[in-house]
């Protein structure tokens, strides 16, 4: 692949001999020329490697829609959908930094992960808005954005309340009410309101007549009847006859209809989340605000596609079982209300696409790994980290410290800083030890890719997290990182490996500058090379396999946070338990077992999500969950199946076959000894097994009782 680079005008420093020799170090491919200021006196160079037809990739996303034109202006130059053209940011991420001058590794590791194919495409989601708008608030503000909408938009106009008065003209359709419900998405969106006025604002013609003839002046330019001052002549009804506007008998009625756009105008938002569906827009009061509103509606019409961000495996999920409730991670962590419980129907759980706003938290907190992020996957991720890394350490780089941040605002913070170190001297900027990884949102990668990325040799992983990021997705962010700290602290590698870093715009600048700046942590001394896996459970024991054997202080056992930890064991009261099995019915992940040939219950560790289905099923209440990571016998103990529980079958009394356990007839016989049904021949009969059982019953046939049967 041809790559460009370029020092912006002799800005940063480059050295094309080192940059080439790290490079080749790490076995990377680029056919490299150094340039100094490549998109002006030097954009022949551009050019002549655009008409070569190989792939491109330039260091330089500054001016990277001037070279798109330039590639699409040169003669001979092969047009970008035929042959994308890369670019990467050296500049701010590495460039402009008080250790530029040392940032040769991580050139090269930034070069090689831009070299990388682009991820496998994903399916998508479609949306089809015919312009159809609901415009919700008071009346002064309703009819101003209505104005402004009408000739783009289909409007309806909810009116909160009474107004100051219509246009005599109708432009659009206005309804009174109350709004009571709203959901839905762009295209799609269902509005409720309740109405209970007497005049329709719908069938109204704006004659004015019932306003002349009302004589306490209960009916002004709202068209609306204050029910305060009215006294029931009901001279305005009379007047209205022809149109039937005016009902003083109309029930208070609900009515429901779809839009594809809504624009509320309300103090406080309907729908009050922090990432609002697509289509849904709330300005509030402010003039300011609703002009921008007007154009991002007006823009909604048509049609639409973004990016179906997840995958969901119905049979790993450990939300329920049999109308029990286990794992709720995924739905009290959505904050765009895209995740149902389907508790009561087929179990699991649901994922609206169109309401999926793809942050990735969900997969983040998800335990089993039913629910896995798309955009990109895991194992396109994991290769990014993993080249980025492994380049590095093989340029001669030591103690990578990895940035994820968002590529909206975390990577224009990143940007901030190398621009301001550039001309602050009490700013450092972006350490040459410091890998900035730009991730749709922060939220979509979790415990699972932090470890694999310290076993492929990161000595630290940094989340920046800014104001993107809802609150929900803080504390799962923060809970995911307890869990990993107490992992890789038990392991030996001390300090905090995994830390969040808070820059919520350019005023903490400096803050995130120190944050930078934190010494490096302690690394492995064999940097892995294994793939992450779609399955997010097997990455992880590849990764707590090889941080096990790299381990500076190896123990057989780590205590886990409770919160969201997805390792752990069951703790069984024997005493309690009548191995009814009921429990390894309830296990979505197989990791309790029964044996076919006596009653024993076995527990592998290694499968077990801490979901706690086999806690709320027990019917005994013999089962609590004690979070754990098990490493006795190098990792080698988790892996296998332990006997928690077993006793000796009970045998029939009339052919001695063995049948269930003492414990369970013994119970099963307490509590029905007292029952009417279960008298005489008829309670022995449950000391039987089932084929006894019939032919008992049909020896005595005289007793034969539809009980019995």
């Amino acid at each position: 692949m041809k790559t460009l680079i370029c020092s912006c005008n002799r800005t940063m420093p480059l050295d094309e001999a080192a940059l080439k020799r790290a490079l080749s170090q790490a076995g990377i491919e680029a056919d490299l020329s150094a340039h100094t200021v490549l998109c002006r006196r030097e954009a022949a160079a551009f050019q002549r490697a655009a008409r070569s037809g190989e792939e491109l990739l330039v260091a330089c996303t500054q001016e990277s829609r001037l070279f798109l034109e330039l590639n699409e202006a040169t003669e001979g130059a092969l047009p970008v959908a035929e042959r994308p053209i890369r670019f990467v940011n050296i500049r701010e991420t590495a460039g402009w930094s008080g250790d530029a001058a040392q940032a040769t590794p991580k050139l090269a590791a930034l070069i090689a992960a831009a070299q990388l194919p682009d991820p496998a495409p994903v399916p998508t989601v479609s949306y089809r808005s015919a312009g159809r708008c609901l415009v919700v608030g008071p009346a002064q503000a309703a009819q101003r954005a209505a104005a402004l909408l009408a000739d783009a938009l289909e409007v309806t106009v909810l009116v909160q309340g009474r107004g100051e008065g219509w246009p005599q003209r109708r432009q659009y359709v206005v309804h009174a009410g109350r709004l009571t419900g709203l959901r839905g998405w762009l295209g799609a969106f269902e509005a409720s309101w309740t109405t209970d006025n007497p005049i329709d604002l719908d069938l109204c013609t704006r004659c004015n007549a019932c306003i002349s003839a009302c004589p306490e002046g209960a009916i002004d330019f709202s068209y609306q009847v204050d029910m305060e001052r009215c006294r029931a002549h009901r001279d305005c009804v009379r007047v209205c006859e022809a149109a039937g506007a005016i009902d003083f008998q109309r029930e208070a009625t609900t009515v429901t209809e779809t839009f594809d756009l809504v624009l509320d105008l309300g103090d406080r938002p309907w729908l009050a989340m922090h990432q609002p569906p697509q289509g849904y827009v709330h300005a509030g009061p402010d003039p300011a605000r609703l002009w921008q509103a007007v154009l991002t509606l007006k823009d909604w019409v048509g049609e639409f596609e973004k990016p179906k961000f997840f995958h969901y495996k119905r049979k790993l999920c450990a939300h329920s079982r049999n109308e029990k409730l286990g794992c709720q991670a995924c739905v009290e962590v959505c904050s765009a209300r895209a995740i149902r419980s389907e508790l009561h129907d087929r179990g699991g759980i649901f994922v609206e696409p169109h309401l999926c706003v793809g942050c990735g938290a969900c997969t983040t907190v998800c335990p089993s790994g039913a629910l896995a992020y798309a955009y990109p996957d895991t194992v396109d991720q994991g290769r990014r980290l993993r080249t980025l890394i492994s380049t590095y350490l093989k340029a001669g780089g030591r103690h990578p410290a990895l940035l994820l941040h968002s590529e909206g605002a975390g990577a224009r913070l990143v940007e901030d800083l190398g621009r301001a170190a550039r001309v602050d001297p009490a700013l450092h900027g972006v350490p040459a030890r410091v890998l900035p990884v730009a991730l749709w949102h922060t939220a979509s990668v979790g415990l699972d890719l932090w470890l694999a990325a310290v076993a492929y040799g990161a000595a630290q992983v940094w989340v920046l997290l800014t104001d993107e990021e809802a609150p929900e997705y803080r504390e799962a962010l923060a809970a995911q990182a307890a869990l990993a700290n107490a992992i890789l602290n038990g392991l030996g590698f001390d300090g905090t490996p995994v830390a969040l870093i808070e820059a919520r715009d350019a005023r903490d600048l400096a803050a995130l500058d120190r944050a930078l700046r934190a010494p490096a942590g302690r690394s492995v001394r064999q940097p892995a090379t294994f793939a992450t896996q779609a399955d997010k459970r097997v990455t992880l024991d590849l990764a707590l396999d090889h941080l096990l054997a790299q381990a500076p202080q190896p123990v057989d056992e780590i205590a886990l946070p409770r919160a969201g930890a997805p390792f752990g064991t069951v703790v069984l009261d024997t005493d309690k338990c009548t191995l009814c099995l009921s429990c390894v019915g309830a296990c979505p992940e197989g990791a309790l077992v029964d044996n076919p040939e006596r009653p024993q219950l076995s527990f592998i560790e290694k499968h077990c999500v801490q979901c706690g289905l086999c806690e709320t099923t027990c019917p005994e209440g013999a089962i609590t969950l004690q979070p754990r990571l098990w490493l006795a016998d190098g990792g080698k103990a988790r892996k296998q199946a332990r006997v928690l529980h077993e006793v000796e079958p009970y045998r029939c009394v009339r052919c001695g076959k063995p049948f269930g356990t003492l414990k369970a007839v013994e119970l099963m016989i307490g509590k029905l000894a007292g029952h009417a049904a279960f008298q005489g021949p008829a309670l022995e009969r449950l000391r039987m097994c089932g084929d006894c059982r019939v032919i008992d019953l049909y020896s005595q046939p005289d007793e034969v009782r539809i009980t019995d049967l």
